[in-house]
Order: structure tokens, then sequence, then C-alpha cells
């Protein structure tokens, strides 16, 4: 198996490449072997891989295809896609780490040149939180877990080591499909309850400053009915708060999505994307029927 830092940093045209390179070696152990059963095992494991790819890359084009452009003012709770413009959110300074410009997310690989060959050293990819704006308002962009495709590719050979780079930037347009959730405003999911008894909490450990508020008898010690307004006190204060964070314009946030839906960020045009996924999904599923076509052969020689 591959270690878990190279799988973490396959993306999807990688993920073809090395498929197709993977099935040909299969073949060619084939041909090397020249006996019936090695042909039955190399059809049989081409067939498969092809299968998975096949799914994986229409599962993503149906999706892309399939799924309206929201706008952000009006988008919904749950699995939307938008499209707007990148920014760094204020305050940011995000620098790639190769070339040392601004940018949104990177992902880098330095390799060193060892006799005929490329030899891994490190890698990285940011995990920063940017933003998208399409016009109507600004959504934030949790790239965690994202499977990401970019045309920003930058390639350098020094020295004996080869440094590769791939990059969004701000101002390019950015393409995102995966959960939507508002967080704050009018849909902020708020536990009255659970308010209620930290706020209570704080006060009673606060004790000289609720026997100052709420002691209305002086005698020093809050009693029962005393407690009773506290309480309510507590319980106005909360609901006031929860009006504010309502009242508030709320932070629209795109994340990874549950349940192993795709989770997409380009910065391609919807029909690139949309065309890529289908062209992809087609050479697979020739390459099944391929194999499906020489385990019938193999089996009408048997």
């Amino acid at each position: 198996m591959f270690p878990a830092r190279r799988v973490a940093e396959w993306r999807h045209d990688y993920a073809n490449l090395a498929l197709g390179g993977g099935n040909l070696l299969i073949l060619l152990l084939g041909f090397k072997l020249q006996s019936g059963i090695s042909w039955k095992i190399t059809f049989a494991l081409i067939g498969l891989t092809s299968f998975w790819a096949w799914y994986a890359n229409l599962k993503r084009y149906r999706t892309v295809a399939d799924t309206p452009t929201s706008r952000i003012a009006s988008a919904p709770q749950g699995y939307i896609e938008l499209i707007g413009r990148g920014q760094q959110p204020e305050g940011a300074d995000l620098v790639s780490p190769i070339s040392g410009l601004p940018c949104l997310w990177y992902r880098y690989r330095i390799e060193r040149k060892n006799g005929d060959h490329w030899e891994y050293v490190e890698s990285g990819v940011s995990h920063d939180t940017f933003g998208i704006h399409d016009g109507s308002g600004h959504a934030l962009v949790d790239p965690d877990g994202a499977e990401i495709m970019t045309t920003r590719k930058q390639v350098s050979n020094a020295g004996g080591y080869r440094k590769t780079e791939w990059t969004l930037i701000e101002g390019e347009t950015i393409y995102v499909i995966g959960e939507h959730v508002t967080l704050g405003g009018p849909n902020a999911v708020l536990d009255t309850k659970a308010d209620l008894s930290s706020l209570l909490a704080e006060w009673k450990n606060d004790k000289a400053g609720l026997v100052t508020r709420f002691d209305a008898d002086r005698d020093g010690k809050i009693s029962q009915e005393e407690w009773e307004h506290a309480r309510k006190a507590a319980a106005d204060e909360v609901d006031r708060a929860h009006l504010t964070i309502r009242l508030k314009d709320g932070i629209h946030l795109m994340r990874q999505p549950m349940h192993g839906r795709p989770f997409l960020i380009a910065n391609r045009e919807i029909t690139a994307l949309v065309r890529h996924f289908r062209l992809w999904s087609w050479a697979h599923l020739a390459l099944m029927l391929g194999a499906l076509l020489g385990l019938t052969l193999i089996g009408g020689m048997a």
C-alpha cells in the first residue's frame, strides 16, 4: 500500500493517469507470463480497477452536471454548488512556500535528483480557509478534504532539486461544490438551555457579584426567591444575546460534506469540468469493456 502522506497528495488527474499506467503494467505482465490463468488474472484486475475509476468519474460528472449553481446570498443549507471570485479573508497573508507569492491555497512537492530518477524529499498543502464572492454575497471555503483541481502549476529545477507547486490565487474564478452551512444569522442553531446553564454557572462563580446584584433584602445571602429573579435575568440576557446573533448577517461556509459526496474545488469553468469527467469516465468504461472482452475470449479458448 501507499504511505498515507502520498495517498493524501493524490488528485483526480494523477489518480486517473496512475490507474492507466497501472493497467498497462498489468497488461505487460500478462504478455510476459503467457498463460491462461495469468491472462484471466490480468483482465480481471484491469476490469476491477477500470470499473472503480469509471464509477468515480461518472459520479463526479453527474454531480457537476446536475447540480444547479446557487447564489451565495440566497444559498440553501446543504449540498450546493457556488461560483465566485477568489478572495483572501481580511487579515490573511498566506503565501506559497516555493514562489513566495500570495495565494488562496497551495500544494507543493520537492524531489532530489538521484541518478536517473527523482527521489521524494518533502511535500505540503495549505489548510487556510479562503473566500469567494459572487456579487450577491461572500462565502468562506474550508479546503480540508477537498479534491482540488487547478491549472496553476509551476515547476523549477535548480541545484539537483525539482520543485513543483500548485496554487489557487486571488481574483480568479473558483468553482466549489460541497456542503453549505450558515454560521450565525437567522439560521443560527442556538441552545438556550445550555447557554442559560453556562451563564448561571458563571454568575455562581462570582458570588460577590451575584450578591451585589440580586440580594434584595441585603442579608448577604441569595434566597430562593432572589435566585429565581437571577434565573429570570439570565434568561432575558440569553434571549437578547440570541436575538443579536440572529439579527446579524450569518457567515456562509463551504466544507467537506458527509457520506462521501464529492467535495470539489477548481479554477475551471463548469463546462470544462463536465467535459473532463465525462471523457475520463468514457476512457475507463472502454478499458473495462475491453477487459470483459478479453476474459470472454480467454474463457472461450479454455
